[in-house]
């Protein structure tokens, strides 16, 4: 990991809140209309209000210009971004929000049910020094989709406090790390919040120094894979530059702005487990289950293996079975069947030359060859419009079934209503491919991975100055 450091956070006064649980909130790109609105009428001091502040009659774009250059970052007009400036020190001045009295590291343990089994994700939160990616021992793990950084630029130049974690994954075979914060927590009382989907988080701040240094110590010479959060950190790099600039083009090496807020979790934690991403397309010509196999050739086997959208649970019970990157399942709206697809040696040769710049490593995964063979280069489809990503089966049936809603979906995803004529089904990358691929540089494609529970925003903030 890149160096690391404990933070004097700031934190909720749950004398002023009461619970925690009542104003924690998911990170903001997976909040949709609905949660937000319910998120809001849960407390007036909400996590929410910071991270997606509304929009009001008569608000004025924040106007470009580096970090810090005004008493809201750029701010001389009102807008969303400096409302959400105005709550944070309101909250932190009149004792809503209080800055921990000594420098701590935040053990974290999230608690959640999936696949009929409860685990317990543990990791810590602590600052992060900033590398752009290829500089240093923070690495990318997947393409993301363009749109958020700008955002949350904006808003970082108004609060000046990192307000949602990044999603970090530390290689530790033996669980290190874990074990000594295990020690060090031992007995203590948690701070507890549990979320909408029902996940029980657990907070501990740790101040003492001879851990913190052995944690360092610890983790220090190992890399960090993003897990979740790359527009973050690419936006903390950025806000670290704009402020580097203000102050004559460097910044202390001590200077807040040089470092990000992160969640780090082993990736030997029993409780890290990597969830599917299924897919809808929209846009895509109509067809059947034919002309799907006449377009995929010798590429791959086909095999009919249900019919309707309601035949997916058994479908992907299918592919969980087979395990393999190789195997996937599409679903074509012109006849309502799903139709099981095997990679073969000939399909293995056309991913290679459709790949040609990439790995085998990075071939070898079945989201890449969903997209970059299937969906690009055998049927034809360029691409432009992202389908919509979906994380349940009963989420596939119920988009098939009656398509899509406009507006934003639960993974980021901008919707604009339709039906889908294609589905996907499609293992994750694992553990080992995301490290894999990492390390040689590569991205994989958007969405090949989804870590589960989200970290939540609002157990604690990074102020940056």
């Amino acid at each position: 990991m890149p160096h690391i450091e404990a933070f004097r956070g700031v934190r909720y006064d749950l004398g002023r809140v009461g619970s925690l649980s009542n104003v924690v909130a998911p990170p903001y790109d997976v909040i949709d209309t609905e949660l937000n609105q319910k998120l809001q009428a849960k407390h007036p001091f909400n996590a929410v209000r910071l991270i997606l502040p509304e929009d009001a009659v008569g608000d004025q774009p924040l106007g470009e210009g580096p970090a810090g250059g005004g008493p809201l970052g750029n701010g001389a007009s009102v807008n969303r971004y400096t409302r959400a400036a105005r709550r944070f020190r309101q909250w932190r001045r009149d004792g809503v929000l209080f800055d921990e009295g000594d420098p701590a590291v935040y053990v974290c343990h999230q608690t959640y049910a999936a696949g009929g089994a409860t685990y317990t994700r543990r990791g810590f939160m602590c600052r992060v020094r900033l590398s752009r990616f290829g500089e240093g021992l923070v690495h990318p793990h997947e393409e993301t989709h363009g749109g958020a950084k700008a955002d949350r630029l904006n808003l970082w130049r108004a609060c000046r406090a990192n307000l949602s974690q990044i999603f970090g994954l530390y290689p530790d075979a033996e669980n290190t790390a874990p074990a000594l914060l295990d020690a060090a927590i031992a007995g203590a009382t948690p701070l507890e919040a549990t979320d909408h989907l029902g996940v029980v988080n657990r907070l501990w701040p740790v101040t003492d120094v001879e851990t913190i240094a052995r944690l360092q110590a610890l983790v220090g010479p190992k890399p960090l894979y993003i897990a979740d959060g790359h527009h973050r950190y690419e936006t903390a790099c950025d806000y670290r530059d704009e402020v580097a600039e203000a102050h004559g083009g460097e910044l202390p090496p001590d200077h807040p702005a040089n470092f990000v807020l992160a969640m780090a979790v082993s990736m030997s934690d029993p409780g890290m487990i990597v969830q599917p991403t299924h897919r809808l397309f929209r846009g895509l010509p109509e067809m059947n289950a034919a002309t799907l196999t006449q377009r995929l050739g010798a590429a791959f086997t086909t095999e009919p293996v249900g019919r309707g959208p309601e035949a997916a649970p058994a479908v992907w019970e299918l592919i969980e079975l087979e395990d393999e990157q190789q195997s996937l399942a599409l679903y074509t709206a012109g006849d309502n069947q799903w139709t099981m697809c095997r990679l073969t040696a000939a399909g293995s040769r056309a991913m290679a030359a459709a790949a040609a710049d990439k790995s085998d490593d990075w071939r070898g995964l079945g989201v890449s060859l969903l997209h970059r063979l299937v969906v690009h280069q055998l049927l034809g489809y360029d691409g432009g419009e992202a389908p919509k990503y979906v994380r349940s089966i009963e989420e596939v049936v119920d988009g098939l079934e009656h398509g899509e809603a406009a507006g934003r979906d639960l993974t980021g995803q901008l919707a604009t209503g339709g039906r889908f004529n294609l589905a996907a089904l499609v293992m994750p990358a694992s553990l080992d491919d995301v490290r894999a691929v990492s390390d040689r540089g590569e991205r994989m494609p958007a969405k090949s991975t989804y870590f589960y529970p989200k970290v939540l925003s609002g157990l604690v903030f990074n102020p940056l100055e």
